[in-house]
């Protein structure tokens, strides 16, 4: 598949290059070149009409640039909203046009990945954690270039996580377990063995160390997505449980079944706006009903699946609680017990927040289900060997 590229014109010669958009946005039509002389207003007044700008002046000045838009970028009117469910839309399309609107700065990358710009910071090793080996020049947003120096500064440092006793270290691309609590909950809950269990859509691996942690003899951790099973990998590696956990590329499931299976799915029915928003909105709860369909029939008899879920969506007026339990009942799963917490990041005290009200009375919870007695004819699943 070829790359995008984007066309300018520039000291009366074309130019091109690659063309580089985690959030899949496509090259912009228009785009003039912007230095230190330009201001903050004329910067926002060409953003907003759509048109980019490719940086050519001072590197620390374009930061401050960028700060000045999103300041000018905040200052809308929110609309108001006659329900949660519309606030939670009207929020989501602020959040998308400021970004469409931030996201008009543009920086000039070299085949190194290095900026030539003054005052530029050396991101060689961001970009590459990110983007792999450099494939020529290519021009990005500040933002997001902005975004791989914090993804990386997050996997240098990592992130403790008390009931492993260590650090996990996300990778670009890959949801950071900044929300402890639901990992509390997987830590807390009572095992039903400690043989065998399966961790589906891992992530960073964090669920899988800690039921490894836990003493479950084998874990069997499954995700999609290469970022994923790399960071995923690397992570268990760095906190010696890779002998006692298995990282499997796969959808859903292994072809097995487990005395326990893990799941934490996005918490949000709604359409993500890039791929780290994955980990936070699945469309039409697409993550959270594969799961529920297939967690019978790769149960062992007196097994349990837990499904980590926050009921931030019910308050947002996006699922309704009877909707999910009969989600359960049609997957022939009945509930044999819940955990609940309350989450305690800075956004649930925040009354500035157009959120604000459905995250005050957030709960997440560890529900515990067993599958109901169903008649099959079909073959049974093996028992998980594993590869060793």
């Amino acid at each position: 598949m070829a790359c995008p590229v984007v066309a300018w014109t520039e000291e009366g010669k074309a130019r091109s290059a690659r063309w580089r958009s985690e959030s899949g946005v496509p090259p912009p039509k228009r785009m003039i070149i912007a230095t230190d002389l330009m201001t903050a207003d004329d910067a926002y007044r060409v953003a907003c009409g759509g048109t980019a700008m490719l940086w050519r002046g001072d590197f620390q000045n374009a930061r401050q640039l960028l700060q000045a838009l999103a300041r000018r970028a905040d200052r809308k009117p929110r609309k108001p909203a006659s329900s949660p469910a519309e606030a939670f839309h009207l929020y989501r399309q602020d959040q998308s046009r400021r970004a469409r609107t931030l996201g008009m700065l543009l920086i000039p990358i070299e085949d190194d990945y290095g900026i030539p710009l003054q005052r530029a910071p050396d991101m060689r090793q961001a970009c590459a954690e990110a983007w792999g080996p450099g494939e020529g020049p290519s021009v990005a947003s500040l933002r997001e270039l902005l975004g791989l120096i914090g993804a990386h500064e997050w996997r240098k440092r990592g992130i403790e996580i008390p009931a492993l006793g260590g650090r996990i270290h996300p990778h670009y691309g890959v949801f950071a377990p900044v929300r402890g609590e639901y990992v509390g909950l997987v830590a807390e809950a009572p095992l039903p063995s400690r043989d065998l269990a399966f961790d589906i859509g891992t992530g960073t691996g964090v669920l899988a160390a800690v039921l490894a942690r836990r003493g479950v003899a084998r874990v069997v951790a499954t995700d999609r997505d290469p970022r994923a099973l790399a960071c995923a990998r690397e992570n268990l590696t760095r906190l010696g449980l890779d002998s006692q956990v298995e990282v499997v590329q796969a959808d859903f499931f292994p072809e097995a079944r487990a005395p326990l299976i893990v799941c934490n799915p996005p918490w949000i029915p709604a359409r993500p706006s890039s791929p780290i928003e994955h980990a936070i909105f699945d469309p039409e709860s697409r993550m959270l009903r594969g799961f529920l369909g297939g967690l019978a029939a790769h149960l062992e008899p007196g097994g349990e699946g837990w499904l980590v879920l926050s009921d931030l969506a019910e308050h947002l007026g996006l699922r309704s609680r009877a909707g999910l339990l009969a989600a359960f009942d049609e997957a022939g799963l009945t509930v044999a017990g819940r955990m609940d917490v309350r989450p305690n990041h800075p956004r649930v005290s925040d009354d500035t927040d157009p959120l604000h009200v459905a995250r005050a009375a957030e709960l997440t919870s560890l529900w515990r289900l067993v599958a109901r007695h169903i008649e099959r004819t079909a073959a049974p699943l093996p028992q998980f060997a594993g590869t060793g």
